[in-house]
């Protein structure tokens, strides 16, 4: 079945390899939807590594004297 997503190739060790087909069985999915799902939470944690990081620098200049209540926001 053709489609229009972007390919990639990737070379797997063994073991790896053997795990993704595990999974990609026991939840009923290709091996490559299993490393597309496996890639999306990968990246997700990423995100949130990377957000967490920006939080915590900020947090370091936040003064609570100065902050908004919440009802002069909303």
């Amino acid at each position: 079945m053709p489609t229009s997503n972007p390919r990639i190739n990737v070379t797997l060790e063994k073991p790896i390899y053997e795990s993704v087909k595990r999974l990609a069985k026991r939840d009923g999915v290709s091996m490559s939807l299993k490393l597309r799902d496996l890639v999306r939470e990968a990246m997700e944690t990423e995100e949130d590594i990377g957000l967490a990081g920006i939080a915590g620098e900020r947090e370091k200049t936040f003064v609570k004297s100065r902050a908004l209540k919440h009802d002069e926001v909303w």
